[in-house]
């Protein structure tokens, strides 16, 4: 075999939700094996769905001291995996069953020990979130062998290198890199499919660690970019990057391509598909992800690539983020002073507290948080010098777009759009590939129904007329 990978495909939770799901997943390989020739994929799969929730849960449960309803809870979480591993497996499932209760077991003792000393420090709560990746990534493993598709299930922390930020930990590429080429270049070159859990990683010392939010579309691209695939695939349960919310704009439709600094935006601004660290390995390496829906393989899908700009001139999408706070701060000292920015923003360092967007005057600098648990400190902090103010209820609607920077026009449509919203603030980035407005929160299905008339309704309306 030679060595390149063709493509890493990452299963979410809903993707791997129930026997019907597995079946989906099972054809969705089967068929990309039948098509591609060589090179089986790299397959990567979240938790089932809900279970992550679950563990959180155990965890809580576990520091209150409540070991009896933490065990219950995880009871009911190793019933619900013996059921699904029990149909979707028959020739191997008694050596399926056994890995889930041993995986199951551990977890149990672990538990019990948290709530005897009810204290759960990030590093024992990784142990505990980890154990939805390491069992769903064995039932796919197993599912695949059933029917006949040669498969080997890797431990993802035998693969993974972390540094010891516990629940956030960042990779260490080359040693993964490494750790790739060792574990599971041999399995695909032998023919079969790697199966590994995402989210899950491990330190040097073979400590389990997570990634965070977002964690098995990372992992799904450190192994991409590890193994020099061709592609990553991220099949998930919607037909890729939409050009708005469909929750908020019924009309959305597919974006079918986009570059990475968009997706990028896209994903800080509130589109849920993608998380933003998810692609940084592949921009690294330059590897296209495709985002995919597994209940309709055969859909199209959304490409992210380094160069996706819209090859007629438009906007790309619409993204917006719900309940935010705008945060006011007033003070004459900083007029034509040095050091006043730098002193309000060590603030929300110290605080924790990550700033969307800012916009600034002669006489005052406004900012947006959406993470409010800390805001109290914050404002009292920031009241040392200068007069603060809040204003809650608020939301920010983020156009994206490559075109952006070379179409100025595209803003001033935006704008005329908004005539009668009230807009709270307005900002470019320096990258000009995004606007920024800022408005009430209530009146954000109006202003995203508006701008998704005029950029892509319109133009819709206009292609069918052709």
């Amino acid at each position: 075999m030679g060595s390149a990978v063709s493509v890493v495909m990452k299963f979410g939770g809903t993707s791997v939700a129930d026997a019907d799901a597995i079946d989906r997943l099972i054809g969705i390989v089967r068929g990309h094996i039948g098509s591609s020739g060589a090179y089986p994929p790299v397959v990567v799969v979240s938790a089932l769905a809900g279970v992550t929730d679950k563990l959180i849960e155990v965890a809580r449960q576990a520091e209150e001291g409540d070991g009896e309803r933490a065990i219950a809870t995880l009871q009911a979480l190793l019933d619900r995996h013996l059921t699904m591993a029990a149909t979707v497996t028959v020739t191997s499932r008694v050596a399926l069953l056994a890995s889930v209760r041993a995986e199951f077991e551990e977890l149990i003792g672990l538990v019990h020990a948290l709530a005897v000393l009810r204290e759960v420090s990030p590093r024992s709560l990784d142990a505990v979130l980890a154990a939805g990746e390491l069992v769903s990534s064995r039932i796919v493993a197993s599912a695949l062998v059933d029917h006949d598709i040669p498969s080997a299930w890797v431990d993802p922390r035998s693969v993974l290198v972390t540094d010891a930020e516990y629940m956030c930990a960042a990779p260490d590429m080359e040693a993964t890199r490494r750790r790739s080429q060792e574990r599971i270049r041999p399995i695909i070159d032998a023919g079969q499919v790697p199966v590994l859990g995402g989210f899950v990683g491990a330190t040097p010392n073979g400590v389990t660690t997570t990634l965070g939010r977002g964690g098995s579309d990372y992992s799904a691209a450190i192994f991409g970019a590890a193994l020099g695939a061709r592609e990553i695939q991220i099949w998930t349960d919607v037909d890729g990057m939409l050009t708005a919310d469909p929750r908020v704009v019924a009309q959305a439709q597919l974006v079918p391509a986009l570059s990475f600094a968009e997706a990028s935006e896209l994903a800080y601004f509130g589109a849920k598909v993608l998380h933003p660290s998810t692609i940084l390995p592949a921009v690294d390496r330059n590897i296209p992800v495709r985002i995919l829906n597994s209940h309709r393989p055969d859909r199209p899908g959304t490409v992210i690539t380094a160069d996706g700009r819209r090859p007629d001139g438009a906007l790309t999408a619409i993204a917006c983020k719900r309940n935010v706070t705008v945060i006011d701060i007033t003070s004459t000292r900083m007029l034509m002073a040095h050091g006043f920015l730098r002193r309000l923003f060590e603030v929300f360092e110290r605080f924790k507290t990550a700033v969307d967007v800012v916009t600034t005057s002669e006489v005052s600098v406004s900012v947006t948080v959406d993470d409010t648990r800390r805001l109290d400190d914050i404002v009292d902090n920031l009241r040392h010098f200068a007069d603060v103010g809040c204003e809650p209820e608020m939301a920010i609607i983020s156009m994206v777009g490559e075109n952006l920077r070379s179409d100025p026009a595209l803003f001033g449509r935006a704008v005329m759009a908004l005539d009668r919203v009230a807009l709270r603030l307005v900002s470019q980035a320096a990258g000009r590939r995004n606007v920024t407005f800022v408005l009430r929160d209530a009146d954000v299905p109006a202003a995203m129904g508006r701008l998704h008339e005029t950029f892509f309704e319109a133009r819709a309306l206009t292609k069918s007329r052709r």
